[in-house]
């Protein structure tokens, strides 16, 4: 069974940093997408951040492409982590780890490509 665990939410001035992580440990499938969303009162859930387990490949979405960089750990295989830097009060929402088997290509980028989904961690930026 799949279950997600994210860490690392904080709040934080403008232009400060943080890391989130996110682990699975289940390891039901052998490679996963691995994904990071964020949801602000009132706003769609948004795409941030994907990568896949077997891969080096990472996508970024537009407004944090520079900024954030999503990574794996090279001793845990199902853990990926959320780099914030140069923060913005636009980054403040509820940040989401989510995950899927991997099916070749590209990560999706809608939350309808997922089907694991962490509990969310807060991040907050003033």
């Amino acid at each position: 069974h799949v279950q997600l665990v994210e860490s690392g939410g904080d709040s934080v001035e403008a232009g400060g940093s943080l890391k989130l992580s996110c682990a699975e440990s289940s390891y039901t499938y052998a490679t996963m997408c691995m994904a990071w969303f964020r949801q602000a009162p009132g706003k769609e859930r948004e795409w941030v951040a994907a990568t896949y387990t077997g891969g080096s490949t990472t996508w970024y979405a537009d407004s944090v492409e520079g900024r954030f960089t999503i990574s794996k750990d090279h001793d845990v295989k199902n853990e990926v982590y959320l780099q914030m830097n140069s923060l913005k009060s636009e980054d403040t929402a509820m940040y989401y780890c989510a995950a899927d088997p991997y099916r070749g290509g590209y990560c999706y980028w809608d939350p309808p490509g997922y089907n694991y989904w962490g509990q969310g961690t807060q991040v907050t930026v003033s």
